[in-house]
């Protein structure tokens, strides 16, 4: 598995490279960062263009972007049937322990990336950003590290002054759980515990967008 997260990276490189989407269903927002991204979506998962649950957003963020708006230009994939988001519980790198039962009413973005993967440390500072502006209204970001090397991890976090919590999942039992076959990989997790949208490969977290989207999952 791990073998072939690899050699996804790579194909998302040389995608970036070559400004190719692979799929035209998976290509990245216009504005997120310059990469394409390769990998099959989660069973249960369609390319589709609204969220479960809503139609408007926050006037604030996003000037009253629709969430039908907001999922079009995050170019995001939605469940096609109602779903629970699996249940886990994680031992963060700080120390606590974070059990996604326990988030019921607020809005969770789950992140799967790897110090590895060029795209995953690309999206992460606007990741930072988004976070930090939504955390207090009940925004939880959790980044889901598959390397095997744990020593890599604090030094990159360090070094970008990134704050939201991160977990390592070496041996990827939260990632087969979630059926992660791409890196980066990212699950919007609603208020009542759904899995609302999925985006794979990165995206621009900071825009109006995706400020937008937060404010919107928030208010439901």
């Amino acid at each position: 598995m791990r073998r072939e997260l690899a050699l996804t990276a790579v194909v998302i490189a040389a995608a970036a490279v070559a400004s190719v989407g692979l799929f035209a269903t998976l290509k990245p927002a216009p504005d997120a960062p310059a990469a394409a991204t390769a990998g099959d979506a989660p069973s249960g998962v369609e390319g589709a263009s609204s969220i479960p649950g809503g139609t408007s957003a926050d006037p604030r963020a996003g000037k009253g972007l629709g969430l039908d708006e907001v999922v079009r230009e995050l170019d995001l994939i939605r469940p096609s049937r109602a779903k629970r988001a699996e249940d886990f519980t994680v031992a963060l790198l700080r120390g606590e322990t974070l059990k996604l039962r326990e988030q019921r009413g607020k809005a969770v973005l789950i992140n799967f990336w790897a110090t590895w993967c060029p795209p995953c440390r690309e999206e992460m500072p606007a990741m930072e950003r988004l976070y930090r502006r939504h955390r207090e209204r009940g925004f939880v970001l959790l980044a889901v590290s598959v390397d095997t090397d744990a020593s890599l991890v604090r030094p990159f976090l360090e070094q970008h002054k990134l704050t939201f919590p991160v977990t390592l999942d070496a041996k990827m039992d939260l990632a087969n759980t979630y059926g992660v076959r791409a890196l980066p990989s990212s699950f919007l997790v609603d208020r009542h515990g759904y899995l609302a949208a999925l985006a794979l490969g990165p995206r621009a977290w900071d825009n109006r967008a995706a400020h937008a989207l937060v404010e919107g999952m928030l208010a439901q």
